[in-house]
């Protein structure tokens, strides 16, 4: 059998299992077994060959690595050391926090009522100091909430913010750093500090220095993260949340949260709602956009936005937040009122411009302003035009309401009443007074002896004026009525006997007596100065009824009582009007008084009446109907109303009988609501016993002296009435 396996060829498994050998055999397996080991050297040596390309690459890789590190260490080292060292330079000119919570370069002015409540706010408005533990923890949520949610876990910045903004900028088509910044709320105290650089007024104007602040440029944010880190390093994160809270701009003047709760709820912001807090905390996205005052409703669904981030983030149960959406946040009264409107601007331009306009410090006005009176001519205006405008009307109107004295008690310079620096209509519009300033005419002749009974006729006139020739009055209704009593002439608004009374009293009489009751407008030098060819403004028209309301004497319309620093008890100032000079006896007074009531009971004035009292006052229609008036009293208020287009358009239909004494009635009959019936101090021609005669006599009750003046008239206007020679007059006074 073993010479059969000699002669036969070797199997293929004898190969393989020949490295197997039996134990019988163990001296002999060791020469088998020699080529395994040049098996090996053969897969090995390329192996070598490799592995020596590799590690040379791994070599050089590791000794770059070694080298970048080296000189990434180092750099860094030396970033860290360069920042470490700024970041210590702010850090050592940081002051103490107390030092920077009032940050405003302009100072305040807060304006109070006549009976002491606020009512309006100018210039930046600082509430007082208020820190993260006094306010209340609603608004301290919502800023949180709104602003900086990471804000007490994050070293200043917040990586992860920025990284989130930068996404959402780039998705929106923006630059990374255009729109959302990513800013933590103490980037953001940085910022509102200016990296710790005062204004200086020498140097630059405010617009500039706050543009300086604000610019994003990639150094400006990079020296504003520094900064920011320095105060982490400085301050507590709630003293941080502190500076932010007092300097941080909210609209309307209002700087910092509790500036601005003041402005808009009227309470301290620390006692402000869950609704309020978001409405607070809403503006510091957009405070002038999201303002309360410039659109509420705008401003309450930013406030629900915030509510949801606050229920969100776990500040607000369902409940709470439920609760402060179904119930927004509402504008105080005051603030509800714009501010003050008109008459808040009119007394800020009547007071010293460095304490008012221009103010550095922090005033307190006290004004005669009547809150109740200045709802009232507010909703009367609306009323009025609601109801008796035709919509679409571009027509303005404006109110004053002032006492005796000049102190006035309310004020609307025109259809919009809660504005705040518009152009005031009742101050800054002059207009001719038309027919509202035949009073002072018959002042004139009142004071001189007249009564008025006295008679004049009322019959077609011409003058002769040097240099323009015939000039010939007339009626509103073209007709003329003879002989008439003054009271008469005035009631019924008659033009010819206004003139005949002016130019024989005299021209520059009636000129001075209505210049000395106030109208310090350049008034018409020719005769239809009987008929309010003068300009004047609303302010001064009602001022001078006030002076005959007060039996004569001038007055000098105010607003202004008292003007103080804050905190200081001794006023810098006093009032800066009131009641001056006597203009007319007050005889004169009293029987003009009664004159003019018959204008309101008989005559032109009809539409003025309201609840049985007594009233005076006058109508007004200038040519072409541009401009209407009524002006007038009650024995308690006088008020003054103008209306007309500030373009000078005509009105339609309008005359100073119409809608002028529609919003004048719906004025003081809510003005007068409550008040006592009182009787006008008037006198009339009874009761006047003897007065003088310009002849020379004395006559009883005011008889005629008809003859004599109407004689003197002939002479006087050269030529007499002549009707042949009429024609359409300059101006039209008179009043239906």
């Amino acid at each position: 059998m073993s010479d059969s396996r000699k002669g036969r060829r070797p199997l293929v498994a004898d190969k393989r299992y020949a490295a197997q050998p039996k134990k019988a055999r163990k001296t002999k397996a060791k020469p088998k077994a020699k080529p395994k080991p040049r098996k090996t050297a053969r897969r090995k040596a390329p192996a070598r060959r490799r592995g020596g390309i590799i590690g040379l690459i791994q070599r050089l890789f590791a000794w770059l690595l070694r080298l970048i590190w080296r000189v990434v260490w180092r750099v860094g080292a030396v970033a860290c050391l360069m920042l470490g060292l700024i970041v210590g330079y702010y850090y050592t000119t940081l002051p103490d926090v107390t030092e920077l919570l009032d940050g405003r370069a302009r100072g305040s002015v807060t304006l109070l009522d006549d009976s002491g409540q606020v009512f309006a706010w100018r210039g930046d408005q600082f509430g007082g100091a208020i820190t993260a533990d006094t306010v209340s923890p609603h608004l301290r949520n919502a800023i949180i909430a709104t602003e900086d949610k990471r804000f007490y876990r994050h070293f200043g910045l917040s990586p992860r913010g920025i990284a989130s903004a930068v996404r959402i900028n780039l998705s929106e088509g923006r630059g990374p750093l255009s729109g959302h910044g990513g800013s933590t709320i103490t980037q953001q105290v940085a910022k509102l500090l200016c990296l710790g650089v005062p204004y200086d007024p020498t140097v630059q104007t405010e617009a500039e220095y706050e543009t300086e602040c604000r610019r994003g440029t990639i150094k400006r944010k990079a020296s504003e993260a520094v900064y920011a880190l320095a105060m982490e390093a400085k301050y507590s994160k709630d003293e941080i949340l502190t500076i932010y809270m007092n300097r941080a701009f909210l609209g309307a003047g209002a700087r910092g949260f509790e500036a601005a709760s003041q402005r808009y709820f009227g309470k301290s912001a620390a006692n402000v709602t869950p609704a309020e807090s978001a409405m607070l905390a809403g503006l510091l996205v957009a405070p002038t956009r999201f303002a309360p005052t410039n659109d509420l409703t705008r401003s309450q669904n930013r406030a629900a936005t915030i509510v949801r981030l606050m229920n969100e983030q776990g500040y607000l149960s369902d409940a709470e937040a439920r609760s402060a959406q179904n119930n927004p946040a509402e504008l105080s009264e005051a603030a509800e009122a714009r501010a003050g409107g008109y008459f808040a601007d009119w007394v800020m331009s009547s007071g010293p411009e460095f304490f008012t306009r221009k103010t550095t410090e922090d005033v307190i006005i006290k004004t005669t302003l009547d809150q109740r009176i200045q709802r009232a001519a507010d909703e009367a205006m609306q009323w009025v035009f609601e109801n008796k405008i035709r919509d679409g009307s571009k027509a303005q109107a404006a109110i004053v309401v002032m006492s005796a004295d000049g102190a006035v008690r309310a004020m609307v310079g025109g259809r919009k009443t809660k504005v705040a620096g518009a152009f005031n209509r009742a101050v800054q519009a002059k207009r001719q007074t038309g027919s509202a300033f035949k009073p002072f005419v018959y002042a004139a002749a009142l004071d001189l002896g007249y009564s008025p009974n006295d008679t004049v006729t009322d019959e077609p006139l011409t003058i002769n004026i040097p240099g323009s020739g015939p000039w010939s009055p007339r009626n509103y209704t073209n007709r003329f009525y003879g002989k008439v009593s003054l009271t008469r002439a005035l009631a019924d608004s008659l033009n010819i006997p206004a003139v005949k009374v002016s130019e024989f009293v005299g021209r520059d009489l009636v000129r001075q007596v209505a210049s000395d009751f106030g109208l310090e407008s350049d008034l018409a030098a020719g005769p239809a100065l009987a008929l309010g060819a003068s300009e004047s403004t609303l302010i001064e028209m009602t001022g001078a009824y006030a002076g005959i309301l007060n039996g004569g004497s001038s007055v000098e319309p105010y607003g202004l009582v008292e003007l103080r620093l804050m905190g200081e008890d001794e006023p810098l100032m006093g009032t800066g009007g009131g009641i001056g000079e006597r203009v007319v006896q007050e005889p004169a007074a009293r029987q003009l008084i009664y004159m003019m009531e018959k204008v309101v009971s008989e005559g032109t004035g009809a539409r003025a009446q309201f609840g049985g009292r007594q009233l005076a006052g006058k109508t007004g229609t200038t040519q072409a109907a541009r401009d209407a008036w009524f002006v007038g009293f009650s024995a308690d208020y006088v008020a003054g109303v103008w209306m007309g287009y500030d373009d000078n358009t005509p009105l339609t239909g309008v005359t100073g009988a119409g809608l002028p004494a529609d919003i004048w009635r719906e004025t003081m009959s809510r003005v007068h609501e409550g008040v006592p019936l009182k009787p006008l101090p008037m006198m009339s021609p009874s009761q006047a016993g003897e007065v003088r005669d310009p002849s020379g006599g004395q006559r009883e009750g005011g008889g005629g002296a008809v003859g004599i003046l109407e004689g003197l008239l002939r002479d006087i206007l050269g030529g007499g009435t002549d009707s042949g020679r009429e024609r359409q007059p300059n101006v039209s006074g008179s009043d239906r």
